[in-house]
């Protein structure tokens, strides 16, 4: 990929974060030169000056928008309407700048939470407008879903090479595992070996643990970027995922396996499940630009429990488990 990305200025948004370093870190290996990661504390995307400088200062040629205002199901729950503002007007922001700045090509991540909470699985592009996304995560999925109509109307009037991508549930070493706003491998993670720690007799997971999710290994995320950004030039969206499904309580079960947490999992059905299954038809990014995820998944569980027993001094028994 080397002759593509020579040469080329590339801004990343949300470069310093959880997947940003590691797609920075893919991008580099491919032969770009160290792309501009604007930090949120001297670039506020959410306006339009920030918006303005980061584009002013990075002077990109190809942009691909990372950054976001996300977490589990938790702080879905306590933030639908920041959730919604800050993700749509700081895409369609930096969207629109970036159009009139010259940029080549622009790379939108979408989230799987735009899906219909009932979408039959493996969840196909063509699905996306079948149905109203989960409750829960509804205010964000269609913040994100509207950064994907906004690049194809803007590759239907203005020629702008726009494409839009959605990942599946991402998980790896660097996550985020702050118990107000993590995902729920980071939350069982963090759970789980701190019980262990603690000899706790018991860890408490939301939910039945009927829910289904599919996980995507933050590298093998990354390479799926990286490929699109270079070989696809399409409208249409895209998922990049695994084509595996495990329920909530199958990744319960085998997270605290891999903590060597003998305890017991307590389920609390008064906690919400969120979307019922969840899991991705990887056939378009196979066919459109080769990517296939690499990663087993327990290999990619075992390197993100030993990251963080690595960087954790210590571990606190909060934390929720919706994702």
């Amino acid at each position: 990929m080397a002759d593509f990305w020579r040469g080329r200025r590339i801004m990343v948004t949300g470069g310093r974060g959880f997947l940003g370093t590691a797609l920075v870190r893919r991008l580099i290996a491919a032969g770009a030169e160290q792309p501009f990661t604007p930090a949120s504390r001297e670039y506020d995307l959410r306006t339009h000056d920030g918006v303005s400088r980061a584009l002013r200062d990075g002077r990109p040629d190809v942009v691909i928008h990372l950054a976001a205002v996300v977490g589990g199901i938790g702080a879905n729950r306590e933030n639908p309407g920041r959730f919604f503002y800050e993700n749509a007007v700081m895409g369609t922001q930096l969207m629109e700048q970036s159009r009139l700045a010259g940029v080549e090509k622009f790379v939108t991540i979408g989230t799987v939470c735009s899906y219909p909470k009932f979408t039959p699985v493996p969840f196909k592009e063509e699905d996306l407008w079948n149905g109203y996304p989960e409750e829960t995560n509804a205010p964000y999925g269609l913040a994100k879903k509207m950064l994907l109509v906004q690049g194809q109307a803007y590759r239907l009037q203005y020629g702008f090479n726009v494409i839009h991508l959605i990942p599946a549930n991402l998980y790896g070493p660097g996550d985020n595992f702050d118990p107000a706003s993590s995902h729920v491998i980071p939350a069982l993670i963090k759970k789980c070996i701190y019980a262990r720690e603690t000899r706790a007799p018991f860890v408490e997971v939301w939910g039945t643990g009927k829910a289904s999710r599919e996980f995507l290994f933050v590298d093998d995320a990354a390479e799926g970027i990286a490929l699109a950004t270079e070989l696809y030039d399409d409208p249409e969206p895209v998922n990049l995922g695994v084509g595996v499904e495990i329920t909530i309580r199958q990744l319960a079960e085998t997270i605290a396996r891999l903590c060597n947490y003998e305890g017991e999992l307590h389920w609390d059905p008064s906690k919400p499940d969120g979307q019922p299954r969840r899991a991705v038809d990887t056939t378009r990014a196979s066919a459109a630009f080769g990517f296939r995820a690499k990663t087993a998944f327990e290999d990619g569980l075992r390197q993100t429990i030993e990251w963080y027993e690595a960087t954790t001094s210590s571990v606190t028994a909060s934390g929720t488990s919706g994702g």
